[in-house]
């Protein structure tokens, strides 16, 4: 099964809830998704936090995540194709596309969907079967 499109990825409502800390999409195939707003950080898809020009970002080096940087203090629409959120600590680069957002929702039934196509799971880099990991395991000498 492919990743989501069409109807699939055209949200019908979206509600950023600042003080619980949750992003939930209603998506007009009748599927919800709700975050988590440090899940939420984990995947920012900026070029600081995800790496450029075949350079690794900071969410690659597996930082801790302060509670400022999970904090999530407002939302923005990016056309009406993405949102923008911005973090506690100031970090407003992030667009995070609908078909990303709906691609990665964190659901069981599209977790399941990624996991048995051998894709990403979701969000840190230290969840088995991030795509972005590529440090060695424990005792591998690479």
């Amino acid at each position: 099964m492919a990743a989501p499109s069409g109807a699939a990825t055209a949200p019908a409502r979206i509600h950023a809830d600042r003080a619980a800390g949750t992003l939930e999409i209603d998506w007009r195939d009748d599927h919800r998704t709700s975050y988590d707003a440090v899940t939420l950080r984990w995947l920012c898809p900026c070029a600081f936090c995800r790496g450029e020009a075949g350079l690794p970002g900071w969410l690659d080096s597996a930082p801790e995540l302060t509670s400022e940087q999970t904090r999530l203090v407002d939302m923005q629409l990016v056309g009406q194709y993405a949102i923008a959120p911005t973090w506690g600590d100031g970090h407003h680069t992030g667009y995070y596309s609908f078909a990303t957002l709906r691609d990665m929702c964190p659901c069981d039934q599209c977790t399941e969907r990624r996991s048995s196509e051998g894709r990403a799971t979701i969000g840190r880099p230290d969840h088995a079967g991030h795509a972005g990991d590529s440090r060695p395991e424990a005792g591998d000498d690479r």
